[in-house]
C-alpha cells in the first residue's frame, strides 16, 4: 500500500468537476439494484442508470449499489436521477477521502474506509454511502461485493432489516464495513505474536523489514480508521439527519464497534513500538553473547601467546648468566607444553566458576 493514494484534480479546479481517471478503470462498474418492503422483494442486475428511474420517489426502500469505478458520465446520470451534490459525486470519484458524513438538502453523505487483507499486503478501499428518503446509494471502488451479507438478509428477510427504513439499512451497510476491520486486526495480532517469537529467539534483518510493514500498515490503518468514530458519533446525535430515534441505538452499537477496532489498533501501534524496542535489545544482548566468547578465547590465549612469543627469541649463549637453560634441558619442551595446559585450563575452570560462559 502506498503512502499517498488519494487520486485528486489539479489544484484550482472548480469544485465539484467529475475529471475521468488517467487510467483505465481496474474494476469494471457494476450496478445492482433492490427495492422491497416487509412483504415485498425485487432485486435486479447489471443494470443502467436510465433503470433505476421509476423508483425514483417510491414509497419503498430502494437500495443502489455501484461496484467498481465509476466513470463521470456515469456518475453524472445518478446525479441528475436521484439530485446528489455535486460535491458529493466529487468525493465519490475521488477515491481515497477521509471518513466523513456530510448533510445535504434530503439526503445524507457518508465517506468510509473498507479494510482488507490481501497476499499483497494492506488493501484501502473507499465506501461512499448516500441516504434519501427512502432511498439509500452505495458506491464501493473495489473488485469484490462487501456487502453480499446485507443483500443474503434482504433476500432471505432474515432479522428486522426489511421491516425498517432507510436509515436502518444505512446502518447495516456502515456496520459491515466497520466490522471488516475485526479481521484485519485478528491478522494483524496473529502476525505480532509469531513475530515476536521470532525476536526473541532468533531476530534477523528479515525480522526487522516484516516488523517496519507492520508498524507502516498499523499506522496506514490507524489514518484511515480513526475518523469513524467521529462519523458514527455526528450520526448518533443527529437530529436532523433523517436517522430516527429508534435507529440512533444502533449506531450507538456501531460507534461501540469502532472504539474497539481503535482500541486493538492503538495496542497494536503501541507493541510495534516494544517491539521495535525488543529487536534493538535482542541484537545488543545477541552482540554482547559473541564478545563475551571472543572475549574469554582472548583472555585464553594472551597469556600463552606470552609464554610461546617468550621462549620463541631462542637466546642461546651458553657464557651468559642470562641465557635460557630451558633451552638445552631435556623436558624443556614437554614442560612448556604443561605450562600452556596449565594456564588455559585454569582460566577455563576460572571464567566457568564466575558464570561467563
Amino acid at each position: 500500500m502506498g503512502y499517498f493514494d488519494k487520486r485528486y484534480h489539479p489544484p484550482g479546479t472548480s469544485p465539484g468537476t467529475l475529471a475521468p481517471s488517467v487510467r483505465p478503470p481496474a474494476t469494471p462498474l457494476r450496478i445492482r439494484l433492490i427495492d422491497y418492503t416487509d412483504r415485498e422483494f425485487l432485486e435486479r442486475d447489471d443494470i443502467s442508470p436510465d433503470s433505476c428511474v421509476p423508483f425514483l420517489d417510491s414509497e419503498t426502500v430502494t437500495w443502489i449499489h455501484l461496484q467498481g469505478e465509476a466513470q463521470p458520465d456515469v456518475l453524472r446520470r445518478m446525479g441528475e436521477i436521484f439530485r446528489i451534490h455535486p460535491l458529493a459525486l466529487e468525493d465519490v470519484i475521488n477515491s481515497g477521502q477521509r471518513p466523513k458524513a456530510d448533510l445535504y438538502p434530503g439526503q445524507v453523505f457518508v465517506v468510509l474506509s473498507h479494510p482488507s487483507q490481501t497476499e499483497a499486503g494492506l488493501r484501502m478501499e473507499q465506501v461512499s454511502l448516500l441516504c434519501g428518503r427512502n432511498l439509500v446509494i452505495s458506491f464501493h471502488n473495489g473488485p469484490s461485493d462487501p456487502f453480499e451479507p446485507v443483500r443474503k438478509r434482504l433476500r432471505e428477510h432474515i432479522g428486522r432489516i426489511r421491516g425498517r427504513g432507510a436509515d436502518y439499512l444505512l446502518y447495516a451497510l456502515m456496520d459491515i464495513t466497520v466490522d471488516h476491520g475485526f479481521p484485519v486486526l485478528e491478522w494483524f495480532g496473529t502476525q505480532l505474536e509469531s513475530l515476536e517469537e521470532e525476536l526473541i529467539e532468533n531476530p534477523t534483518q528479515a525480522s526487522l523489514r516484516r516488523l517496519h510493514e507492520l508498524r507502516r500498515d498499523t499506522l496506514l490503518l490507524r489514518r484511515s480508521l480513526w475518523p469513524h468514530r467521529e462519523v458514527l458519533g455526528t450520526l448518533m446525535r443527529a437530529e436532523d439527519w433523517g436517522i430516527t430515534e429508534d435507529s440512533q441505538v444502533y449506531f450507538r452499537d456501531c460507534h461501540d464497534h469502532a472504539v474497539q477496532i481503535l482500541e486493538l489498533l492503538e495496542t497494536y501501534r503501541d507493541m510495534t513500538t516494544v517491539m521495535l524496542d525488543l529487536y534493538l535489545s535482542s541484537t545488543s544482548n545477541r552482540l554482547n553473547e559473541i564478545m563475551r566468547v571472543l572475549t574469554v578465547f582472548a583472555s585464553i590465549f594472551i597469556p600463552l601467546t606470552f609464554i610461546t612469543s617468550l621462549y620463541g627469541m631462542n637466546f642461546q649463549n651458553p657464557g651468559s648468566p642470562w641465557a635460557m637453560p630451558e633451552l638445552h634441558w631435556y623436558y624443556g619442551y614437554p614442560m612448556i607444553l604443561g605450562v600452556i595446559v596449565a594456564v588455559a585450563g585454569g582460566l577455563l575452570f576460572y571464567f566457568r566458576r564466575k558464570g561467563w560462559f
